[in-house]
């Protein structure tokens, strides 16, 4: 007897003429991780070639038979689909399988739904959910009555048929001026941290590439760390201290996938700001992943789009104790490592402050030995690399590299 958590699930994707065989097998196996996520019990995944979609049904009335009568004969509560549906496919998916029917989309957001911690991340969680579902709200009386919870129900997909379009438009006003004035905050934050000099990286990456763990182990925090997708919803930033003494903020992001529902990029805009306001990248792989390289792409497109293309970066491959021993990186500069091994985490940090001092102006000079305030900052604020001090002329010469955005940039290298 399977539990009340778990919904018993079929996939169904439809590969078109347009996609290749790569990226299409790809995306079903993150679909899979999705539902995975959900706690969903995936009994059978149906795939179908076509030149393109269905324009009424996704897939074609004999595939749409056969799947019917394989959920006639199995326990099959939902059936998830690879695609964003329209709303009238969605419909007609509905009618002829009578199961519940769930799209990529709304799988995704209502991951999101069970991630989002802050009062921020709900708020953009309602907004994505609320702006797909208002243009499917007509015919929605018999799927919305099915439902009766489960996966695709969490947030404001609970709310009763009442909520008409006006109820909804005005929710979704409401929303936006409560994250406007969020991110006036938090603009207020950044402001600060510029005027205060700090350093930001941002680690960027496919979602459950580990990126949580590196943050957990490099910031000593203990922030939500699983084996499932988008375990990090809400940006969170600390202080680390790199072996120099250089210490920058370092931030956790939402993780990358492949068509991330455009909805979701704008909701989670805050998060993703976190990124374009960044001075350095570190962007974490799951080098064992055999899309690796697709998804180190899909990283790019995005960063692109977010207009984070150009922020100096290091990949960093993690899981290398997975690796075959032929492993070729695709991007340069990078580092290996496996986020389970201590003591790679020393070779990542050097990693990072070999990566900066390459973009980073060295510096050399000679400072007076009253001048000990000056050089804690330096300790702090750039990467150190020699302090020798001379009794004849008690001076110190200092050695090391500063970036040219930081404050101290123009009077170390004025002297």
């Amino acid at each position: 007897m399977k539990e009340e958590t778990t919904e018993n699930a079929i996939l169904i994707g439809c590969h078109t003429a347009d996609q290749d065989d790569q990226t299409f097998e790809s995306s079903i196996e993150e679909l899979e991780s999705l539902a995975f996520t959900v706690d969903a019990n995936v009994l059978e995944i149906f795939v179908q070639n076509r030149d393109k979609v269905h324009s009424s049904l996704y897939i074609g009335t004999g595939k749409v038979e056969e799947i019917k009568a394989y959920i006639d004969e199995h326990d099959a509560d939902i059936a998830i689909i690879n695609n964003e549906l329209s709303p009238s496919q969605s419909r007609n998916l509905e009618e002829k399988l009578e199961i519940k029917i769930l799209d990529r989309t709304q799988l995704i957001l209502d991951i999101f739904a069970m991630r989002a911690r802050t009062k921020e991340g709900k708020l953009q969680v309602e907004l994505a959910q609320l702006q797909y579902l208002l243009p499917r709200l007509h015919g929605q009386g018999t799927a919305l009555s099915r439902l009766g919870g489960g996966i695709g129900t969490r947030g404001p997909g609970e709310t009763k048929l009442e909520t008409d379009q006006r109820h909804i438009r005005r929710r979704i006003t409401e929303i936006k001026r409560s994250l406007d004035q969020v991110a006036k905050q938090r603009n207020q934050y950044r402001e600060r941290r510029k005027k205060n000099a700090a350093f930001q990286i941002s680690i960027v990456g496919y979602t459950n590439a580990g990126k949580s763990t590196i943050f957990n182990f490099l910031s000593d925090t203990q922030s939500l760390a699983e084996d499932k997708l988008f375990a990090t919803l809400d940006p969170m930033t600390r202080k680390i201290t790199l072996p120099s003494g250089f210490q920058p903020l370092i931030s956790d992001t939402v993780g990358f996938i492949q068509e991330l529902p455009t909805t979701l990029i704008a909701a989670f805009r805050s998060t993703l700001e976190e990124v374009v306001e960044a001075d350095f990248i570190l962007h974490v792989v799951d080098a064992s992943n055999e899309q690796s390289v697709e998804q180190e792409k899909t990283v790019y497109k995005i960063l692109d789009e977010l207009g984070a293309g150009d922020i100096p970066m290091l990949t960093v491959y993690n899981k290398s104790d997975l690796l075959a021993d032929d492993f070729i990186p695709y991007s340069t500069p990078h580092t290996l490592m496996s986020a389970i091994r201590n003591e790679d985490y020393t070779k990542l940090q050097l990693a990072i402050e070999k990566a900066l001092k390459s973009e980073w102006e060295p510096y050399d000079i000679k400072l007076e030995s009253s001048e000990g305030k000056l050089i804690n900052k330096l300790k702090r604020e750039t990467i150190l690399e020699e302090e020798e001090f001379t009794e004849e002329d008690e001076t110190y010469l200092v050695k090391g590299f500063v970036s040219e955005h930081s404050p101290l940039y123009l009077s170390i290298t004025k002297r």
